[in-house]
C-alpha cells in the first residue's frame, strides 16, 4: 500500500504543479485576484453571440464526427483484415495529418485547393481560362474537411487495432448457421466492435470540440469556436475574466466527455477471444476482397493528398523539380538578423523531443498504473489525466507565464518551459497506449512471483517489464513525435534561440516571397519525414496491434 501511495506522489505533483496550478492562476487573476465574481459567467449567458459559440462548437464538432468515421471505418477495415505490401508505411502515414501543426496541414489545403493550388491549376491546363474554379477558403466545408483529415487516423488506430485481433471463428460460425457477410457483420461483429466506435468518436468529438487552429487559419472569425473566442478574449480583446468564464465552461465539457470516454473503453477492455492478426489474415480472399482493397488504398491516397500537395510544392521551382528550397534553408542569402540554421531548429526540436519523452514515460507510465488499480474511481482519475490533452492550449500557456513569472520559480523565456508545456501534451498518449497491455495482463503471473518471495520491484522487472516492454516503446515513439509537431504552446512560448521546427515553418510563412515559402514547404517535408519515421517504427514494436492509438 505504501509503494502505492508513493507512485501516486509523482504523476499527481506533476499534474498539481505544471498544469493544475496555471490553470488556476490564469483563472484566479481573470476573475479579480481570486474573488468569486459571477459576473462574467452572466454576460456568456446573457450575450448571443457567446451562446451562439457555444452552439456552434458543439454541433460543428458533432458533424465533424459524423465526417471523420465515414472516411475511418473502411481505412479501419483495411487495416485490421488485410495484409498488402507497404501496409506498414501506409499505416504510419495515415497518423501523420494528426501530428502535424495546424500550420503545415492548413499550407497543405492550401497546396491541394487553394488558387494557385494543384486542383485548381489542372483544371485550368484541362479546360483553360473558363475552368471552373474549387473556392472553399473560410468556409463550413474546408473546415469539417481539414477535422476528418486531422482525425480520421484516431478512428483508423483505435478500431483497427480491436477489429485486427477479434477471432474470426465469430464470423465462421455465424456464416455455419448461415448468415451472409452484411448480416454477420450487422448481428456479430458490429456489436463487438460498438465499444472501440464509440470510443473512438468521442475522442474525435474532443479534438473537433477544441480545435483551434484548423478554425482560425482555414475558416475565419466569422465561424469562431469556442477555443478561437478565448484565443480572441485573451490576445486582442484583454478581456481575461470572460476568456476565463468561457474557458471553465470548455474544462466542463471536456472533462465531461472524457470521463465517458475512459467509461466506454475500460468496458472495451473486456477479455474477448482475440488472437493475432496474422491468424486473420491467412483466410483467402477474393477477387472482390483485392478489389475493395485497392478502392480503399486509393481512397485513402486520395484523403492524404494535401499533404502529398505539400510535398510536391516543397520540390517545385519555376525551372521544375529540384532541392532549391531544402539547400536554400541552409544559407542566409538576405542576412537576417533572426536567421537561424535548420540544423539548430532540428536539434533544438530533437533534445526538446528527446527530454519531454522521457518525462511523458515517467509520468504517464505511473499514471497508467495508478488508473487499473481496481476501484470504482479508476474512470475519473483517468479523465483527470487526460485533461492536458483537450484543454485550451492558449490559457494553458498564459497560465504558466503568469504562474511562473517570479523567483525562485521564473521560468519565462527557459527551454525548461517548452519542455514541460511538450510533457503535458505527450503523457496522455502513452498512457493510452500502456492501459489496454496493463488491463489485459493475467493477474495470477504477479501473484505467484509475489508467492514465490519476489518484492514487488523484482516482479516488475521480471514479469511486468518484458510484457509491457512494446507499449512502452511505443509510447515513447508517440511522445517524441507529439513534441516535434507541437505548435500551439510552443509559438506562445518559445524564444528565438530556441525555435521549433513548427514554430520555424510558422515564422517562414510569415515573411513575404516565393523564396520563403518554399523554405516553409521544405521544413514541413522535413518534419513529416522524421514523424513518419517515428510512427514506422511504432508500427514495427507494437504488440498484435494493442494500443489506445
Amino acid at each position: 500500500m505504501r509503494a502505492s501511495r508513493l507512485l501516486a506522489i509523482g504523476p499527481l505533483a506533476f499534474l498539481g504543479v505544471f498544469f493544475l496550478y496555471p490553470l488556476v492562476a490564469i483563472l484566479a487573476k481573470s476573475f479579480g485576484g481570486g474573488a468569486l465574481d459571477l459576473g462574467p459567467f452572466q454576460v456568456l449567458l446573457g450575450d448571443s453571440y457567446y451562446l451562439g459559440r457555444i452552439w456552434f462548437t458543439i454541433w460543428q464538432a458533432a458533424f465533424s464526427t459524423f465526417l471523420t468515421l465515414l472516411l475511418g471505418l473502411p481505412v479501419a477495415y483495411l487495416f485490421a483484415r488485410h495484409e498488402f505490401p507497404g501496409k506498414t508505411l501506409l499505416k504510419a502515414l495515415t497518423t501523420l495529418p494528426f501530428i502535424m501543426p495546424t500550420i503545415v496541414v492548413a499550407m497543405g489545403f492550401v497546396a491541394l485547393l487553394g488558387p494557385g493550388g494543384l486542383v485548381n491549376t489542372g483544371l485550368s491546363n484541362l479546360f483553360g481560362a473558363h475552368a471552373p474554379q474549387i473556392r472553399i477558403a473560410n468556409t463550413l466545408t474546408i473546415i469539417f474537411m481539414a477535422h476528418a483529415f486531422y482525425n480520421y487516423s484516431i478512428v483508423v488506430r483505435i478500431v483497427s487495432a480491436y477489429w485486427a485481433n477479434l477471432s474470426p471463428q465469430f464470423e465462421e460460425s455465424s456464416a455455419m448457421l448461415g448468415a451472409g457477410r452484411v448480416q454477420t457483420f450487422r448481428h456479430v461483429t458490429l456489436p463487438l466492435l460498438l465499444p472501440a466506435i464509440w470510443s473512438s468518436a468521442i475522442l474525435v468529438y474532443i479534438f473537433s470540440f477544441t480545435s483551434f487552429g484548423v478554425v482560425l487559419v482555414l475558416g475565419g472569425s466569422q465561424f469562431a469556436t469556442m477555443e478561437v473566442a478565448i484565443y480572441e478574449l485573451t490576445v486582442k480583446l484583454f478581456r481575461l475574466e470572460i476568456a476565463g468564464a468561457l474557458a471553465i465552461i470548455q474544462i466542463v465539457f471536456t472533462y465531461v466527455f472524457l470521463f465517458v470516454y475512459t467509461r466506454i473503453q475500460a468496458r472495451s477492455a473486456v477479455p474477448v477471444t482475440l488472437v493475432h492478426r496474422e491468424a486473420v489474415s491467412q483466410r483467402k480472399k477474393s477477387v472482390r476482397d483485392m478489389i475493395v482493397v485497392v478502392g480503399i488504398i486509393a481512397g485513402l491516397l486520395v484523403i492524404l493528398s494535401p499533404l502529398l500537395a505539400l510535398v510536391e510544392r516543397a520540390i517545385s521551382t519555376s525551372d521544375g523539380y529540384s532541392p532549391t528550397h531544402f539547400v536554400a534553408l541552409f544559407s542566409n542569402d538576405s542576412g537576417s538578423y533572426f536567421y537561424r540554421s535548420p540544423l539548430q531548429v532540428i536539434w533544438n526540436s530533437i533534445r526538446f523531443a528527446l527530454a519531454s519523452m522521457v518525462i511523458a514515460m515517467l509520468v504517464g507510465t505511473a499514471a497508467a498504473y495508478i488508473i487499473v488499480r481496481p476501484g470504482r474511481r479508476s474512470s475519473i482519475i483517468d479523465a483527470l489525466f487526460m485533461l492536458p490533452l483537450v484543454v485550451s492550449a492558449v490559457t494553458l500557456g498564459f497560465g504558466f507565464l503568469v504562474a511562473f513569472n517570479r523567483p525562485p520559480v521564473d521560468l519565462r523565456g527557459s527551454w525548461l518551459i517548452l519542455v514541460i508545456a511538450h510533457s503535458l501534451v505527450a503523457y496522455p498518449f502513452v498512457i493510452r497506449t500502456l492501459l489496454p497491455v496493463l488491463r489485459g495482463m493475467p493477474p495470477h503471473l504477479k501473484e505467484s512471483a509475489a508467492v514465490l518471495g519476489a518484492s514487488p520491484l523484482r516482479v516488475f522487472i521480471h514479469v511486468e517489464l518484458p510484457i509491457i516492454a512494446r507499449a512502452l516503446i511505443v509510447g515513447a515513439t508517440f511522445a517524441f513525435a507529439v513534441s516535434m509537431g507541437e505548435f500551439g504552446a510552443s509559438l506562445l512560448l518559445v524564444r528565438p534561440e530556441f525555435a521549433t521546427i513548427p514554430v520555424a515553418i510558422f515564422r517562414l510563412l510569415g515573411q513575404p516571397g516565393e523564396a520563403n515559402l518554399g523554405q516553409a514547404l521544405a521544413m514541413s517535408t522535413l518534419l513529416m519525414a522524421v514523424v513518419a519515421l517515428g510512427f514506422v517504427t511504432i508500427e514495427r514494436f507494437r504488440y498484435r496491434d494493442v494500443g489506445g492509438f
